[in-house]
């Protein structure tokens, strides 16, 4: 019996560790780094709180060291994604009667347990699975999953305590049913905090989910799935399926009890997915929700009177953090003449000097890309570059080991140049300057070069020029920085999103993503219904 309103607190932030030299956190982490790189796993499906095994393999390898195999992971196959989808069914009805505080239970246990002794093992294994440095680690697969379980707890509880009035006689209220069927979670590879929020923020609004991560991501997502079986998650709600998209979309997306999806990835794989329901969209009990967050070119524009150190390490950051692989890297950059004279030699000679290696050397910056696709893309792209503009600094790449690509910075004349329009996913900047007295002209081009809306940064001291960047920069980016690299939204902080080609901005870090999981029910409750159907008027 449930006799009680719970009113959570708004949760703080996850407070990021430094991992120092001779802290604790530093000695566990190098500890688990060890433990996890000596041993080779074999990762299995997990459909309705079983462990199924397919033979059909595949492989997680370290990015920096591509030889070197950290587990084999068995690929769902049509009848594995049918089981998955019989057990979230069956678990369905009992999981949304749960009350929400035996719901949000579980999550804010996962995150307890993720914030002490679960730190150093998810963090360990976004660096060798995924190839993030230490810090890139902490503040993906350790403090914003946190975030994420607390602040999606709490979004659920103001969600549910938003109650319409009652006139006099009459007792209404709104009930936030999860929705019919299943809901399908599809996320990206870079990070193990979007591949733990896209299924979860769903089952905390009471849904059932199959669960299919990156097949460069197995690893770490396999460690968030045993880590949501620790807190408590019943068997079924979550089902993990690795497999190949194309074959488990197709089964998915033709299955009637289909209620949604929620993904970040591609573009390409967006519009498919859509095509893909719109033409089953006769054969589902109801319309399904759709929620994704796809690409970026993301920008940066330098104001004549932009803070010149500010810029320079906006760049770098922006650009290069975790080898350019987020969605929100800052890919383009618009820079005054003026700004450019001053920045040139410093940001080159700083781009140079980048250490990069194993993310388990602390003291490197930048690490491998994912995979050999992503490097044989990016590398592409740079030899186009090298072609028809100019490489100031970086250029070079080798996979021989890893797949190591430099940060490179690509200079041309050209605003519609293709690596100032395409999106690369990699560490390749290319910059464009403008004359200081064009700077309104290159806000327009700015907006009107890219498909996509997702992150951008403007840098002014200048008060009017911010203005008039806000103005006309309105809908080219869903996350917009003021004097800041257009990366590292923080939960609650900044609800993540954009629109045009980069998704349906339904911010995940906010409860306007959590509302999308829900199907209101209102009810009205008479307490004195009228006995005489006639009106004063007709007397």
């Amino acid at each position: 019996m449930f006799n009680s309103i719970f009113v959570m607190e708004r949760p703080k932030n996850e407070p990021i560790l430094s991992y120092a030299p001779g802290s604790k956190e530093r000695e566990e982490l190098k500890e688990k780094l060890g433990e996890l790189s000596s041993k080779e796993i074999e990762i299995p499906l997990i459909i309705g709180g079983k462990e199924i095994k397919t033979g059909n393999l595949g492989k997680c390898v370290m990015p920096h060291d591509h030889n070197h195999i950290l587990a084999h992971y068995h690929m769902a196959g049509e009848k594995e994604i049918k089981m998955a989808i019989d057990a979230a069914i069956k678990a369905k009805e009992e999981w949304e009667n749960y009350s929400y505080i035996d719901r949000i239970s579980i999550f804010l246990k996962a995150a307890e347990l993720l914030s002490t002794t679960w730190r150093s093992t998810l963090n360990a294994a976004a660096m060798l699975d995924l190839g993030k440095n230490v810090f890139q680690a902490e503040i993906d697969s350790a403090c914003e999953l946190i975030d994420f379980f607390r602040f999606n707890s709490y979004y659920a509880t103001k969600i549910y305590t938003e109650q319409p009035q009652s006139s006099k006689g009459i007792l209404n209220r709104m009930e936030y049913r999860a929705l019919d069927g299943f809901i399908f979670a599809v996320p990206p590879f870079n990070f193990a905090s979007i591949s733990g929020n896209l299924p979860t923020a769903p089952a905390i609004m009471g849904n059932v989910v199959l669960w299919k991560p990156a097949s460069s991501a197995v690893y770490t997502a396999y460690h968030i799935m045993k880590l949501l079986q620790e807190a408590g998650l019943p068997d079924g709600v979550i089902n993990f399926i690795p497999g190949p998209g194309s074959k488990v979309g197709e089964i998915v997306f033709s299955d009637p009890n289909f209620g949604g999806v929620h993904f970040t990835g591609s573009v390409n794989t967006f519009n498919s997915m859509w095509e893909s329901i719109g033409k089953n969209i006769r054969n589902y009990k109801s319309y399904p929700r759709i929620v994704g967050e796809t690409g970026g070119k993301d920008f940066v524009i330098a104001h004549h009177t932009a803070n010149r150190k500010a810029l320079i390490t906006a760049l770098i950051r922006g650009a290069f953090e975790y080898q350019g692989q987020k969605c929100s890297a800052a890919s383009r950059a618009y820079i005054s003449k003026t700004v450019w004279e001053d920045i040139k030699d410093e940001l080159i000679e700083t781009t140079k000097n980048l250490k990069m290696g194993a993310p388990t050397d602390f003291s490197n910056f930048v690490n491998a890309v994912i995979d050999k696709a992503a490097f044989k893309k990016i590398t592409g792209y740079i030899e186009y570059a090298r072609e028809n503009a100019k490489i100031l600094v970086g250029g070079e790449y080798d996979d021989s080991v890893g797949y190591y690509i430099k940060p490179t910075i690509v200079l041309t004349d050209d605003p519609h140049f293709k690596t100032m329009e395409e999106e690369i996913f990699g560490p390749v900047l290319t910059l464009y300057i403008y004359d200081d007295d064009k700077y309104e002209e290159v806000l327009k081009l700015c907006d009107q070069t890219s498909p996509y809306g997702l992150t951008g940064s403007i840098f002014a001291q200048d008060r009017e020029a911010i203005r008039k960047a806000e103005k006309i920069l309105v809908h080219a980016a869903g996350n917009f920085y003021i004097n800041d690299k257009p990366t590292g939204a923080v939960v609650d902080q900044q609800p993540f999103g954009g629109s045009r080609g980069s998704g349906t901005n339904d911010k995940a870090g906010s409860y306007l993503n959590l509302l999308r999981w829900t199907s209101a029910r209102s009810i009205k409750e008479n307490f004195n219904p009228p006995e005489d159907y006639t009106y004063p008027f007709m007397k």
